[in-house]
């Protein structure tokens, strides 16, 4: 990612992309009978898309205009240290065992050249949506800046590209029994280890991964 991406991304990024980036068709969208806006969406088992398969993806927004989202538990082999070097930004004393290796996630095919934060609102940040009052997500170089001088987000994940639907797109997908929903939790979100985070999000719902890993075996 070189910061000349991130330093002219003043605004959060259209919401009228698929999945795969493709623009959506111009059409006037019919409203969205609900919100999934805080929600996870757990793709289910039996989905062999290769991007998609086996993901959580936050939902940061979820509009006419499309739906926003950020896959949580596929990371890249880039470290924070390897981002941080990328755009010349230098750690402040004492920070570098903490941070230096967190990995960095693939949020989705969307704009995959650039940085995006899903983190824990506070000071505020040029390009900021603020979700709920547990989850903000900034598309601005400055809350990487404030990490760096050791006043960034307490908690916080760090992605590279977003997932992105057209109008109607999810909900089709979702119809078509290709993923489940679920409301968010932080402690998923932040706190838990990557390889933890798909059963976490499934037991949400009070299923046990493996019945329904099972169901979908013989489905």
């Amino acid at each position: 990612m070189k910061k000349s991406k991130v330093d002219q991304a003043p605004s959060l990024p259209a919401l009228a992309h698929d999945a795969n980036g493709a623009p959506g068709s111009g059409v006037a969208p019919a409203a969205s009978p609900f919100n999934l806006a805080n929600h996870f969406l757990i793709a289910m088992p039996s989905m062999q898309d290769p991007v998609f398969g086996g993901t959580v993806v936050y939902i940061c927004e979820h509009n006419d205009n499309g739906v926003l989202g950020v896959v949580i538990n596929k990371p890249t082999d880039m470290t924070m240290e390897i981002l941080f070097e990328r755009i010349d930004l230098k750690l402040a004393e004492g920070l570098r065992s903490t941070v230096v290796n967190e990995p960095i996630m693939f949020g989705g095919p969307v704009q995959d050249d650039r940085g995006f934060v899903l983190h824990t609102p506070g000071a505020p940040y040029s390009s900021s949506l603020t979700v709920t009052d547990e989850v903000a997500f900034t598309t601005s170089i400055d809350v990487l800046e404030a990490v760096a001088a050791g006043d960034g987000p307490r908690r916080m994940l760090v992605s590279i590209g977003y997932s992105g639907w057209s109008p109607g797109q999810l909900e089709d997908e979702i119809c078509r029994n290709g993923w489940l929903t679920v409301g968010a939790d932080a402690h998923v979100l932040f706190d838990l280890p990557i390889e933890q985070r798909y059963h976490a999000a499934i037991k949400l719902l009070g299923i046990d991964p493996m019945m329904l890993a099972l169901e979908a075996g013989h489905a």
